[in-house]
């Protein structure tokens, strides 16, 4: 991008009624009947008749299919469905540990990846090791088998507790309902 210009991502523009470029389209009737190739003044015509828009639906194909809606309502479904998809979206929350940490703050922690997996989350469990630590990663170890047994009914191990560093990690998925 020159000159800090944000590039503007525009949808493709559905065109409707007296918008439509085409001389003749392809219709298709609000029930899904195909009515024929017709010209594009007659077909709105039509369209208008039975109380509806003629909106282009595919506008790509030779030639292109026009169908008899209630624009509006299209408007609406197409929002419905572009929202359904956001939410369909799958987070990784990351929860830090240390290998000496207190009962207490343990139960926590494992509520709070409880949450997450509950939510649709996936929950990653890092055990961080710091200074001599890491000269007691079976203490790393066993602290991930707990925090495992705890959470093994509502979420199911996608990766296997393994280093990468000073740090034990470990990525867990919510069970399928």
């Amino acid at each position: 991008m020159e000159g800090g210009r944000k590039a503007i991502v525009r949808e493709p523009e559905i065109r409707v009624n007296e918008r439509i470029r085409a001389r003749e389209v392809r219709v298709i009737a609000a029930d899904g009947k195909q009515i024929g190739v017709l010209p594009v003044r007659e077909a709105i015509n039509m369209a208008e008749e039975q109380g509806f828009d003629l909106v282009e639906v595919a506008p790509n194909a030779t030639p292109p299919v026009c169908r008899f809606m209630d624009y509006g309502k299209y408007k609406y479904e197409l929002k419905k469905q572009a929202v359904a998809k956001k939410q369909k979206v799958q987070l990784l929350k990351e929860v830090n540990f240390r290998p000496n940490i207190g009962e207490h703050d343990l139960d926590v922690k494992i509520n709070r990846i409880r949450e997450f997996l509950e939510e649709g989350h996936k929950a990653k469990v890092r055990i961080s090791f710091r200074g001599r630590e890491i000269t007691h990663p079976e203490l790393g170890r066993e602290l991930a088998e707990r925090i495992i047994e705890r959470i093994i009914d509502i979420g199911s191990i996608d990766l296997s507790p393994k280093f990468e560093g000073k740090n034990l990690i470990t990525i867990i998925v919510p069970k399928k309902k």
